[in-house]
Parts: C-alpha cells; sequence; structure tokens
C-alpha cells in the first residue's frame, strides 16, 4: 500500500494585514510537502483578480502542484474560457471547478442565449473539451448539498460531473467519518469510480465553526458542542483539544485505507501542522 497524502485549501488574503499573516503561515504549510494546493474563487468573481496573484507568486516560492477554485455562476461561457486559457498559459494545470454560491438577488438561470453554463456537469464537460490534459476536482457532499433535494439526488449529480470529466471530488467538511464511508459506499453503488478526497477542518473557533457548519449543511455532533463549551475560556485547551480530534479523524481515515486527505487550513497553520507531522 503507498503512503497517503495530502493536500491543502487556502484562500486570497485581501489586506496587507491579512496577506502578511497568510505568507508566514503558508511557508510553514509548504514547508510540510502536501501534494497538491487549493486557492478559493470569489463567487461571481469576487477575488478573479486576487486568486491568479496568489496563486503565481505560490508559484514563485514552491514547486508544489497549485490548482485554481473556479465557480461559473453569473459568469459567462466566454469569460470563464477566457480566464482558464490565462491561467493555463501561466502553467496551471488543476482546476477546482464549482458553482459558487448563489447570490440571493440573481435571478437564476440566466440562459436566454445559452451563454451560461446552467449544471457543474456542464462547465466540467467544457473545462475537459477546452483543455484535455487538465486536472478537474468537483465537490462532494457527505451529508447533501444544502440546496439539493436529496442525497440520492445530489449523487446523481457528482455522478453526472464524474462522467463530463472530473479527476477527483472533495467532500465538503463533516466531522462523523461514518457519513463519508457511508457516502463513498452510495457512490459505488451508483457506479462512480472517481476517487472521492475527504475534506477536513480544523476547529480554530469552535462557534465561528458551527455558523458555517450550518450554511454548508454540515452536521455538527452533540458530544463536540459538550466538549467544546466546557473549554470556552481555556483558548489553550480548546486548541490542543482541536488538534487531537482532528488527528483521531485523519489516523482513522488512513487506518482504512484512504489514500488522500484534504485540509481545509482557514489560511492557518498551527493545528493543521500538528496533525499532518501526527499522521502522516
Amino acid at each position: 500500500m503507498s503512503k497517503p497524502t495530502f493536500s491543502f485549501e487556502f484562500f486570497p488574503p485581501k489586506t496587507k494585514s491579512a496577506e502578511q499573516k497568510f505568507w508566514g503561515n503558508f511557508s510553514k504549510l509548504a514547508e510540510l510537502d502536501p501534494k497538491f494546493m487549493t486557492v478559493t474563487y470569489g463567487t461571481g468573481g469576487t477575488t478573479k483578480d486576487i486568486t491568479p496573484k496568489t496563486i503565481e507568486k505560490i508559484k514563485e516560492m514552491t514547486d508544489i502542484p497549485v490548482a485554481s477554485h473556479l465557480t461559473y455562476i453569473n459568469t459567462t461561457k466566454e469569460e470563464l474560457h477566457s480566464y482558464i486559457d490565462d491561467l493555463w498559459q501561466k502553467g496551471m494545470r488543476h482546476i477546482v471547478a464549482l458553482r459558487g454560491d448563489m447570490p440571493g438577488d440573481l435571478n437564476w438561470p440566466l440562459n436566454e442565449d445559452g451563454s451560461y453554463f446552467q449544471y457543474s456537469s456542464d462547465f466540467v464537460e467544457a473545462i475537459r473539451q477546452w483543455y484535455p490534459e487538465m486536472e478537474i476536482s468537483v465537490g462532494a457532499y457527505p451529508e447533501k448539498h444544502p440546496d439539493a433535494a436529496s442525497l440520492e439526488a445530489d449523487i446523481l449529480a457528482l455522478k453526472m460531473k464524474c462522467d463530463a470529466g472530473a479527476t477527483y471530488a472533495i467532500t465538503q467538511f463533516y466531522f462523523d467519518n461514518e457519513d463519508y464511508y457511508r457516502f463513498v459506499e452510495k457512490c459505488e453503488a451508483s457506479d462512480i469510480r472517481t476517487p472521492i478526497i475527504p475534506g477536513l477542518l480544523p476547529i480554530h473557533d469552535f462557534n465561528g465553526m458551527c455558523k458555517f457548519a450550518k450554511r454548508c449543511n454540515a452536521h455538527v455532533p452533540l458530544d463536540l458542542h459538550k466538549k467544546f463549551e466546557l473549554l470556552g475560556d481555556k483558548p489553550e485547551e480548546a486548541k490542543k483539544l482541536a488538534i487531537e480530534l482532528l488527528t483521531a479523524q485523519a489516523q482513522d481515515l488512513v487506518n482504512n485505507g484512504v489514500e488522500h486527505i484534504h485540509f481545509y487550513t482557514l489560511n492557518k497553520a498551527d493545528i493543521t501542522v500538528d496533525v499532518v507531522k501526527a499522521v502522516f
């Protein structure tokens, strides 16, 4: 059995203060030699200038492969093709293809003249046609996408993305590995053969994480609430608990044959560094 690998997600810093902290933490994480790294992209192109600049600097600092997230919502096919072409010319060979969050004031779908993608599978298919050698990652949701009618419908949508040419599927974060194992079994039963990479989230701020999890339809187990509530005024103890929990979750995945784990770093290094050193 080959040694398991790991990857990291970052989001582009938007202020000078955030940028300074970002590059310090990035350097600590890059030293761990992940298989690849990804940089997020704001819905509707809100970071379309910052994301490539961040990626270019990463590529100057390290040889580790880096992927750009790209959302198609509210962006024309022509604009997306041009953006991907620019990335390709700069040496990018991996796209994380996503719909993106639906803006509340957007009258979707926008397709009177066929200039917008309607489904993620269409977006994946187009990227595969434009650049056959491009690696393409897509999103997967062990507990169902918030907008999906059911988990079964969501798995069908995932299958369409995989059949369209996805290289990997990376899951939304979750806290119970049984949810991931059951999800993978259901995907295999639906004839999905694309590797499904588990995405894990370090808990730096429990209350903030809970708000984020609610938006993402990610269940936070009751025992986590109880454990962190006892440590509300003990940040060092809370950090220690977060490391223990994430280490145990990652180790269980590796013990059960998972070959790759993706960490949502939140641009912070401390917890993720300790977990990777303990598990990999």
